[in-house]
């Protein structure tokens, strides 16, 4: 799958997973922070997107260091998914 379309299909599975029924993948910008001034998304929302990573991609995140780094927005999710997800 190419980065522009993993980007679409991450972005439509937060909107779902999160059931944030406001926005559309359009509304997210690829480097809109997640968390804090950009979506807004809390610390339950990064379970959930963790537990989307899993169900999804089959990428298991322990370390919450590393939770972070990835969490960061569609950007760093993708490239994450890129290099760690189930071929």
């Amino acid at each position: 799958m190419e980065t522009t379309e993993l980007k679409e299909k991450l972005k439509k599975q937060i909107i779902q997973f999160l059931n944030l029924t406001d926005l559309t993948p359009a509304d997210i910008k690829d480097n809109e922070p997640l968390f804090g001034d950009g979506l807004g998304l809390d610390s339950i929302d990064s379970l959930e997107l963790i537990v989307l990573l899993k169900k999804e991609y089959g990428i298991t995140i322990k370390d919450p260091r590393e939770g972070r780094k990835v969490l960061v927005d569609v950007n760093s999710m993708a490239a994450y998914i890129e290099e760690h997800g189930a071929k």
